[in-house]
């Protein structure tokens, strides 16, 4: 499978999940470049995820969609893959998601990360779960 992965995290005090998604994101995509961007984090985050190999970066603008945009503006290859610094996405899905673009086959692929039940648990506050419903039901 050709072509250069980006494994993009943007992350905010994930200190105690970092590591191992960096790890898990590694060992499943070792050929990928991890990019961490540490939106202000006041926990370690960026040390922690520089010591697991990724590159790290500074978003100093707070907000999600702040450090996406920069992310996608620093960053050039042929696949980006976005997940979150809090274990929510099953890394062993990595290269099933990123083969149908590098083969050309897709533009675009969308992973699950509720499946696996590690979501719930992270996000119990209120109508978080029927925000998540809504938004998939329009995207259907």
């Amino acid at each position: 499978m050709p072509g250069k992965i980006a494994v993009l995290i943007p992350c905010y005090n994930e200190a105690l999940t970092i590591g191992k998604v960096v790890n898990d994101f590694r060992r499943e995509l070792p050929e990928a470049d991890i990019y961490v961007y540490d939106n202000n984090s006041k926990d370690g985050t960026g040390d922690i995820a520089r010591a697991h190999g990724a590159i790290v970066k500074l978003e100093p603008r707070q907000g999600k969609g702040n450090v996406v945009r920069q992310m996608l503006r620093d960053i050039e290859a042929d696949c980006y893959l976005m997940v979150d610094g809090d274990d929510t996405y099953p890394a062993d899905a990595a290269r099933e998601l990123c083969c149908p673009i590098l083969e050309d086959r897709a533009d675009m692929t969308v992973g699950d990360r509720l499946s696996n039940g590690t979501y719930a648990e992270e996000n119990k506050r209120a109508f978080h779960g029927f925000g998540n419903d809504l938004v998939r039901a329009m995207i259907k």
